[in-house]
């Protein structure tokens, strides 16, 4: 049993959620942002901030409805930022919009963001 438990990691801690329109090399958001226009990018960065292995999900809001959900199995060796990006077939509606933030299947962080 010792075995078993000793490959295993412990689940990860969420430190930070950023919210932006462009990612740096490392995944963490290079211009943050809460504001948005239709034909932005929009991206959030979950940042951890020790080493495990967890399912990230994020949940893409729009009038308190759900329009995207990502997931994500990662494992990782301290710190790390794990990036999504929020598309659009075409330009995002104006309107008031919420990312929600799981880890294995807990909320952990959300962030309230506005496309004008």
């Amino acid at each position: 049993m010792a075995i078993v438990l000793a490959g295993c990691r412990p689940p990860l801690k969420v430190s930070t959620l950023q919210l932006g329109s462009k990612l740096n090399g490392d995944n963490t958001i290079a211009a943050h942002t809460t504001r948005f226009k239709p034909d932005d990018h929009v991206y959030a960065a979950v940042i951890s901030d020790a080493t495990g292995s967890s399912t990230i999900t994020v949940r893409w809001m729009y009038n308190g409805m759900m329009v995207s959900e990502e997931s994500r199995k990662v494992t990782y060796k301290g710190a790390a930022a794990t990036a999504f990006e929020f598309k659009s077939a075409s330009a995002f509606p104006v309107g008031d919009y919420k990312v929600n933030v799981l880890v294995d299947g807990m909320p952990v962080a959300d962030r309230d963001f506005r496309v004008e």
